[in-house]
């Protein structure tokens, strides 16, 4: 689609097309070593320690925020490491705060009563990491709230959101799709859709249901093995470069991943 004028002005340096502007943008002469979250410390330990040393002033290392359910959390292959978010940051070597809750939708509070998505991005201190970009997966745990109930959450999140990272883009990772409940799903599903796109005109939609993701699971259930969160990361990848957000140069590697690490349960539920 072409681009005028007045709305390239408008977009920001990390959405710029170009290998020429993305390397002047992230370029970082001296890569830090990779670090993640020790045992037992908290997610927002790990992120105030990101926000503290993200160096400044000059060109950063953009920043990536996820917020999700089981499939963020790592259920599935059982570890926080081998999910979709972690490979995902790790393949754009972005900074990168990761928040999972198992059980956790739009409208559920899921695993601890960790969630919903509001409580998740409460938590975590937008205003202060400035992200680039941050994506919300959610909607499975949601089947069967009605659907008006789900476009007013949804449309809730996404203007908390914008209110706290106003330069940022705002991606929805929505319901994967499941053996059963298809119908229920559909509605959850287009809920979603339709109060993200009408409260953001610029929201990237990464829709697994209608899109009919299909990747190896665990027990021909609905998480991913470690492969299929693979798959996901790539596939998440490809649909952000299509939208003009791209990773940074391998050269840069060196980023932080802060992830919440919740214990993961055998059930999303």
């Amino acid at each position: 689609m072409p681009v005028s004028p007045a709305s390239a002005a408008a977009r920001p340096p990390w959405d710029t097309p170009g290998a020429a502007a993305r390397d002047a943008l992230f370029f970082h002469p001296q890569a830090r070593p990779q670090r993640r979250r020790a045992p037992g410390s908290s997610l927002a330990g790990c992120e105030q320690d990101l926000i503290r040393t993200r160096p400044a002033p000059g060109p950063r290392p953009p920043v990536l925020a996820i917020l999700g359910a089981s499939f963020t959390a790592g259920v599935g292959p059982g570890r926080a490491g081998q999910a979709w978010a972690v490979r995902l940051a790790r393949n754009l070597h972005w900074d990168a705060v990761i928040d999972g809750v198992p059980g956790a939708g739009y409208v559920r509070a899921g695993v601890g009563r960790q969630g919903p998505v509001a409580a998740e991005i409460s938590r975590v201190d937008l205003r202060a990491l400035d992200p680039a970009l941050v994506i919300v997966q959610a909607g499975h745990d949601d089947i069967g709230v009605p659907a008006s109930v789900e476009r007013r959450r949804v449309a809730q999140a996404v203007a908390m959101i914008r209110a706290q990272a106003p330069q940022a883009r705002i991606a929805l990772l929505t319901v994967f799709p499941g053996r059963t409940h298809l119908t229920a799903a559909r509605r959850t599903d287009q809920a979603i859709v339709t109060a993200g796109t009408a409260a953001d005109r610029q929201v990237i939609i990464m829709d697994p249901l209608t899109g009919d993701w299909n990747f190896t699971r665990v027990h021909a259930g609905l998480h991913p093995t470690a492969a299929g969160d693979a798959w996901i990361a790539a596939r998440v990848a490809g649909i952000l470069r299509e939208h003009g957000v791209f990773a940074r140069p391998a050269r840069d590697a060196g980023e932080t991943i802060c992830d919440s690490g919740l214990p993961v349960p055998a059930s999303p539920r």
